[in-house]
Formats: structure tokens, sequence, C-alpha cells
């Protein structure tokens, strides 16, 4: 009585095992991405960013005035803190910001650093209101980073 019962038992698991089985479809090729503009970006391989068309000389200019500017806070270079910093604002169509905000820091001193360097900034006039963000980047002991040493 129970031998008739567990191969009826068996038969219907292995008829419902192939029916719980994931399935994956095929594989997509992903979209190919557009290439980086040549020469644009300082360490970012492909990172553009769009407000920097608004500055005079481009987004290269732009990150070298930055670095130019940047002063690394001393207690984030005594703690060895790296990273980066996250500055968001809305570029008015007379040219000048607003609405400056962090948005990410990694601490040290870093966020207040990168906000006044943000300030600096002079961006020829939009069309239109442009509501973006700025990454800033920290880094300790690279040649030709942002790093004051």
């Amino acid at each position: 009585m129970l031998k008739p019962l567990l191969s009826l038992l068996a038969l219907g698991l292995l008829l419902t095992v192939p029916a719980l089985a994931q399935t994956t479809s095929p594989a997509t090729p992903s979209p190919a991405r557009p290439a980086p503009e040549a020469g644009v970006g300082t360490g970012r391989v492909g990172t553009i960013i769009p407000v920097a068309e608004y500055y005079e000389g481009g987004q290269e200019a732009m990150y070298a005035f930055i670095a130019q500017e940047l002063k690394y806070p001393l207690l984030a270079k005594r703690n060895r803190i790296q990273g980066r910093c996250i500055v968001s604002f809305t570029l008015n169509p007379d040219g000048t910001m607003s609405g400056v905000k962090l948005v990410k820091q990694v601490g040290g001193g870093t966020g207040d650093e990168a906000l006044r360097v943000v300030r600096l900034l002079k961006f020829k006039k939009p069309a239109y209101p442009v509501l973006t963000s700025l990454p800033v980047d920290f880094k300790l002991g690279v040649t030709g980073s942002n790093a004051a040493e």
C-alpha cells in the first residue's frame, strides 16, 4: 500500500519540477554607446557635463579652473578623505547661478570647499534656465588632480 503511494508521489513530483524551473530569455546586446568626445573630461572617461558648454573654453577649461582654485581642506587631508562632492545649481538666463546647494559630500570640509569653488565659476548666458549638478573630485597625492599639496 505504501509503495504505490510513494511511486505516485514521485511521479507527480517529477512532472511538476520542470514547470518550476526558471526560464531565461536570450541575451540581447546592449545598444551601442556614443563615443566620448576627444579631449573632454579630466580623468572622467566618457563623462560629459552638460553645463560645461556654457563655460568659456568648455569642460576642459572649467575643470582646469576648478583644479587651480581648489584648496584641499586640512581636516580632509589629515584624515585622508577622498571622493566626489556633487554641487547642484540653476544656471539662469542672465548667466548667474541660483539655488547652489550641496547634494553629496565626503566630509572633512570638502563640501564647503566644493561650494566655494563652484560659486567662483562664470558662465555664458543660456537661452533658458538650466538645472544641473557638477561633480568635484578630491584626490590625495595625484599629480595633476585638484589636490593642493
